[in-house]
């Protein structure tokens, strides 16, 4: 049994100005602390039916990020709608839920909005529709963007938090792809699957003496258990049996899955706090950690490995999958 990663998380459940604020760190002056970035110029918009006027996406991962629309003045009848949308790439946007401003009519023109953004995406814009007649608006995006000169540290430190608490929970946590491996199939109709939180199966495969790969057909060879927080499991379908070939000495099976909650915000407290508590730690003693024997992995503290206790899994890969 073994399994490696293919894709690690592309955000940490941690955002940096959290552990900026958790360790009360911050740049010197509120100027340098924030960046102004235009989204949708302010100019005279004409008549669109659907959200077609959208802005440049900002990425803002790390920080804290206001989204503000300029309202000028609205033709006779105007209305203007403006949301927030939010991406993980910067080029497929979604619409982030509780994002939209309110409307802005001729009887509320000539003013500025704001709207706080509390989602957990790295790239956020504006998307606004004009019906009726013209409307003069541009929106901005104002991130909390300060920075140290030890913030490259303390990234590092949020990632060995989050890896020190995947280790000890046995869990990937935020999305994240994986091969997993198996030296034979095994006497039973199912193979657990680490990490917990399974997304989905990408693909099952085995290797016969000849090194050819045989890809497993989904729904035909095996049905994927998803269970939740828990371990997955991808089990035999009714009457069906584990291929019977002699397979490949070396990693002849693998299991492509993706795991992991999907976003910051549905990852369990007790999981967080623990990050943090690691992160202080890493911080305050860079030059004293705590190591296992003959060990060169960080270790979380007491205090951390109780509030993790609860959401270990403790599945027994070598017993359950033989």
């Amino acid at each position: 049994m073994d399994f490696q990663i293919v894709t690690g998380p592309t955000v940490e459940p941690i955002p940096l100005s959290t552990a900026k604020r958790h360790l009360n760190l911050d740049s010197e002056t509120l100027d340098s602390n924030l960046e102004l970035t235009q989204s949708l110029p302010i100019a005279s918009h004409a008549v669109s039916v659907g959200y077609t006027h959208t802005g440049v996406g900002t990425d803002i991962l790390g920080s804290e990020a206001e989204v503000l629309l300029h309202a000028g003045t609205n033709g006779a009848g105007a209305t203007n709608d403006t949301k927030v949308q939010e991406s993980d790439d910067d080029l497929t946007y979604t619409d982030w839920v509780g994002g939209a401003f309110t409307q802005v009519t001729t009887a509320n023109d000539n003013a500025d909005y704001k709207l706080q953004y509390t989602g957990y995406k790295q790239f956020i814009r504006t998307a606004s529709q004009v019906l009726v007649n013209a409307c003069e608006f541009g929106t901005s995006i104002l991130v909390n963007a300060s920075t140290r000169a030890d913030d490259d540290l303390l990234a590092t430190y949020i990632q060995t938090a989050r890896e020190g608490v995947e280790g000890y929970t046995g869990r990937g946590i935020l999305t994240q792809t994986w091969d997993y491996f198996l030296d034979s199939f095994p006497g039973t109709n199912r193979v657990i699957i680490p990490l917990g939180n399974l997304q989905s199966v990408t693909s099952m495969s085995w290797k016969g003496t000849d090194a050819a790969e045989t890809i497993m057909v989904a729904g035909t060879d095996y049905i994927v258990e998803l269970n939740g927080d828990q371990c997955g499991r991808v089990v035999l379908p009714y009457s069906g049996t584990w291929p019977s070939d002699t397979l490949y000495p070396s990693k002849p099976i693998k299991i492509r899955i993706v795991c992991g909650w999907l976003n910051a915000g549905a990852v369990p407290s007790r999981l967080k706090a623990a990050m943090l508590l690691a992160i202080g730690d890493l911080w305050e003693n860079r030059e004293a950690q705590l190591l296992g024997i003959n060990s060169s992995e960080y270790q979380l503290n007491k205090t951390a490995e109780d509030l993790l206790r609860t959401k270990r899994l403790w599945e027994d890969f070598d017993y359950e999958n033989r």
